[in-house]
């Protein structure tokens, strides 16, 4: 027997589940097909419990460096069975307050795996989903006017280097380590990469990066990288840059051995208990039936309009499937601008420029908009203010002064391009730089906000100043 449905989701995560709340709320009839947990990656193996571990690792760095604040503390301990226990309470929790959400809008959950059909008995048009489930029920036949897919991404792997779960690990695996490894070789040194090896290091972890780029987080601006990789240095991380890992790994007397060549031709071995692939994620698009349709793919992610359909007009995409940003508050901007869109309500279409970017190191780093090699590829003509942690009350009180903010400006309209942070809080801090992309302003308009004292927001004032040299306190 097949239900019909106004939209049947593909994929729970944190893209589909707020774009199912959405069409639930413009009156639709919603049913999600999730083959693990509603929350998916974000909540279950990415965001929340990295952060959750990072946080840990915080209050133990936090701990080891007390006297500074006149606290002396004896006898303390890391307890890492209890900081897997308080990540998993968290994630727990999370999880039910997102099937609540279900119950509250009436949103029907099908637990398996959905495979989309090409036109059959059920609907003359491609979209009908069929669940299957593991533990042999006949399938379930779900008939929607719209399908939305949301199925998300995995880590990537590299040639000769198959992940296994023990020794050489994605951070799916490392997740639910029951005890720390005493050394770790982090392959790859963008997001993932760099959060956990500041992590594991804060944690008294022995961490080397190898990243093939000319920098880590080759995607951000080049002064904001630097500052990173001299502070993750200054924790005793070794950070190997224009390094090309070789495949095939080797263990010898309990340790993983892998060699990279380097910028300047050199072969180097490298030796660490476990091997840490950080090199990307892969689109979740294979098995779901895109070939029982017309939808079109681009190495491997779903193409589709400014409006997030595909070439199947009823027949939807979002989030790390469809490629972009990968990030959870791009696919639910991305999932409410889709739904909006089948519903005929004429949504604006995603600047991707005004998406901020986090990422949660010791210290943390926030970015929205162009780098200023990205501006000025682009041919503008820019000026840039910087201004530092150090000259801010706040942060001196806060015991961390490290960092700046740094915001380039167009030169020919004053519109700001581009705001780039690192130092403490700066993944809150952020949300200011946000809302000034989306309404335009200016470096003048930021420096006219008044900023409460003391505050570490201070120095968005004080680094809008400085675009035009204005600055108060540097």
């Amino acid at each position: 027997m097949a239900e019909e449905y106004d939209l049947v989701v593909l994929g729970g995560g944190t893209g589909g589940y707020v774009a199912a709340i959405r069409a639930s709320q413009l009156g639709m009839k919603v049913a999600i097909v999730e083959k693990e947990k509603l929350g998916g990656t974000c909540l279950h193996r990415g965001c929340i419990p990295s952060k959750a571990l990072l946080r840990s690792a915080e209050v133990y760095r936090l701990m080891k460096n007390s006297q500074q604040y006149g606290v002396e503390i004896e006898n303390f301990r890391l307890d890492f069975a209890q900081v897997q226990k308080r990540k998993e309470n968290i994630v727990n929790t999370l999880h039910q307050g997102v099937k609540s959400l279900m119950k509250k809008w009436k949103i029907d959950l099908y637990h398996g795996f959905g495979r989309i059909l090409g036109p059959s008995i059920f609907s003359p048009l491609s979209g009908t989903i069929s669940v299957e489930y593991e533990d042999g029920r006949e399938n379930t036949m779900l008939v929607p006017k719209y399908v939305l897919i949301a199925t998300g991404s995995r880590p990537s792997a590299l040639p000769g280097l198959v992940p296994d779960g023990v020794n050489i690990v994605t951070s799916d695996h490392s997740l639910e380590w029951d005890n720390l490894p005493s050394s770790v070789l982090i392959i790859g040194g963008g997001v993932i990469g760099v959060e956990w090896a500041s992590l594991l290091a804060d944690f008294g972890v022995e961490v080397t990066v190898l990243e093939y780029a000319e920098q880590i987080l080759p995607n951000m601006d080049d002064a904001v990288a630097k500052e990173l990789t001299n502070q993750l240095k200054k924790k005793g991380i070794e950070i190997v840059t224009g390094a090309k890992v070789l495949p095939d790994a080797s263990s010898s007397s309990g340790r993983m051995e892998i060699t990279a060549e380097l910028k300047d031709g050199e072969r180097k071995m490298f030796q660490a208990e476990k091997i840490l692939l950080a090199v990307g994620r892969s689109p979740n698009t294979e098995n779901i039936g895109l070939e029982n349709t017309d939808i079109e793919l681009e190495n491997g992610y779903i193409r589709t309009s400014e409006f997030y359909q595909t070439k199947e007009s009823h027949i939807y995409a979002i989030g790390d499937c469809i490629g972009g940003l990968q990030l959870a508050h791009a696919a639910s901007h991305e999932g409410i601008i889709a739904v909006e869109h089948m519903n005929n309500l004429t949504p604006e279409s995603l600047s991707y420029e005004n998406i901020p970017s986090c990422i949660y190191t010791d210290p943390e780093v926030a970015s929205i908009g162009l780098s200023e090699k990205e501006a000025k590829e682009r041919g503008m003509e820019v000026k840039v203010g910087k201004f530092p942690f150090q000259a801010i009350g706040k942060a001196h009180v806060h015991g961390d002064t490290e960092g700046f903010v740094k915001i380039i400006a167009n030169k020919i309209n004053d519109d700001i391009v581009g705001i780039h942070m690192v130092g403490p809080n700066v993944t809150e801090l952020i949300s200011e730089a946000s809302l000034a992309k989306l309404l335009d302003a200016t470096p003048w308009e930021i420096s006219k906000t008044v900023h409460a004292h003391p505050t570490l927001a201070e120095i968005i004032g004080e680094a809008a100043m400085s675009v035009d040299g204005n600055q108060i306190h540097g």
